[in-house]
């Protein structure tokens, strides 16, 4: 019984839509209308989400590619958190123009 539900688990973590397991990014990214994007790219963007955002901190970033006036906002805010997260914003920004751009 155990190795049939493994096997079960497994089949559906293999066989699910990558979207399914897309971050926040990755999905504002994808509907986003620019031009440039690709679902690889946002994939490579998500990926470095992941390693410079908490989750809370993306869902957050990810409002940006619908509200580019919150990022403008955040960016000038005078308070101490948004410093914080737009300083670790920057970091991710800078790791995915790293990653993710070619030439």
């Amino acid at each position: 019984m155990k190795y049939l539900l493994s096997a079960a688990f497994l089949a559906v973590v293999t066989l699910a839509p990558a979207t399914a397991v897309a971050g926040p990014v990755e999905r504002a990214c994808n509907d986003s209308e620019r031009r440039q994007s690709n679902r690889e790219l946002c994939r490579c963007i998500d990926a470095a989400a992941d390693r410079t955002l908490t989750r809370s901190e993306q869902r957050r970033a990810a409002r940006f590619f619908t509200d580019p006036d919150e990022a403008q906002t955040v960016r000038m805010s005078p308070t101490r958190a948004d410093n914080e997260f737009w300083a670790r914003y920057r970091a991710f920004g800078a790791l995915a123009e790293q990653l993710c751009t070619s030439g």
